[in-house]
């Protein structure tokens, strides 16, 4: 179409006004349409129908909500996105969600506590069937206490509460049965590479404990020197905490620390909270001409995609992530269709991927 002027113009977007105009009937009649209304004679109901066809009218969101109180949009709420991990996970919780039509937003959260507290509140100026929230910082407690009444699912083993719904791996049994391995191998002296928050019950202070439970098992006599805590740095130049918490740049970091235990001869190994730290150390072993796992055995925590590619290999726990996907899901849709049974904790499988990282301790 174009005006006297010759300019092309664009054409608008049919609305809901424009489709009674067209079948002679009141904006409220289409709508009435639309959200299936029961009591329409059926010659307005086709002249409706059949003036939505000739414009290509498409229902906004808003008359999905009015028919059925939903939008069929769910979020997942994440620490991170550039995270292999959280990359993997979100990818399966939208496959997932296929099976329920509904559509997957993605935000991020980058562990801010009042970005969390937001996400524990439902979001309160949008609209959102569910959440799928896996929290970094704030404390189950907290989640609690703030949650609306949008329907919530957990994701971690720090989350796990009979108030509220969650799915999780084992992060103690996994790295005790990793840290085992490596003492099955004959080190005895095992280092464990983590960002630590002890108190709170995070992520790393679980599989730390996993770590403590083997040695224990061992009889070894825990080393606090060999408890490696990785920590996010301040940025001077931009004032700012940069996060680099479980980060292939900390783990290349606290390489320093890892060298000088082993130049002391007080470390044969490493176990990693996760793949990136294990990525990151890998890395810095090999500039200083340290052998993996000749000198020191090394060990991760995810099974990421790089595990299987690093050199040499990345001996990991690989969670099941369709598992947790899965179930995380079907437990939120039964919230969102308004089941009011008790809520339910899953805690899915993992495996213990053996690789080249991992060795016989050289005699």
């Amino acid at each position: 179409m174009t005006d006297e002027a010759g300019t092309k113009k664009s054409k608008a977007r049919p609305s809901i006004k424009d489709v009674a105009a067209l079948a002679g009937v009141s904006w409220r009649t289409v709508s009435n349409v639309i959200n299936g209304h029961r009591y329409l004679r059926p010659e307005t109901k086709a002249k409706v129908e059949d003036a939505i066809a000739e414009l290509g009218y498409k229902p906004q969101t808003a008359a999905r909500q009015l028919r059925n109180g939903r939008s069929d949009l769910i979020t997942l709420a994440i620490p991170y996105i550039d995270h292999p991990y959280f990359g993997r996970l979100a990818h399966a919780v939208v496959e997932a969600a296929k099976a329920y039509d509904y559509t997957v937003l993605i935000d991020e959260t980058r562990g801010s506590p009042e970005k969390e507290e937001q996400v524990a509140r439902g979001y309160q100026s949008s609209h959102t069937d569910g959440i799928i929230f896996s929290p970094l910082t704030l404390p189950v407690d907290a989640i609690v206490k703030a949650h609306d009444t949008t329907p919530l699912v957990l994701l971690g083993e720090h989350t796990l509460d009979p108030r509220i719904d969650h799915v999780t791996a084992d992060n103690v049994s996994s790295t005790h049965e990793a840290t085992e391995h490596l003492l099955s191998l004959g080190h005895r002296r095992i280092a464990f590479l983590s960002y630590l928050t002890e108190g709170t019950l995070g992520t790393g202070d679980l599989r730390l404990k996993g770590y403590r439970r083997a040695l224990a098992d061992a009889d070894i006599v825990e080393d606090p020197e060999l408890i490696i805590g990785a920590a996010s740095q301040t940025d001077p130049a931009q004032d700012v905490t940069a996060e680099r918490d479980y980060s292939r740049e900390e783990g290349y970091a606290c390489a320093n620390q890892i060298l000088r235990l082993h130049r002391a001869s007080l470390i044969d190994a490493v176990v990693c909270a996760n793949d990136l730290l294990a990525v990151g150390l890998l890395r810095a072993l090999r500039e200083a001409n340290v052998n993996v796992p000749g000198d020191i055995a090394v060990t991760g925590w995810d099974n990421t995609p790089e595990s299987g590619y690093s050199a040499p290999t990345l001996t990991t726990i690989a969670p099941d992530m369709d598992a947790i996907a899965k179930f995380a899901v079907e437990a939120l849709h039964k919230r969102i269709m308004g089941s009011t049974d008790a809520p339910s904790g899953h805690v899915v499988p993992y495996r213990l991927v053996i690789r080249e990282s991992t060795a016989s301790k050289s005699v």
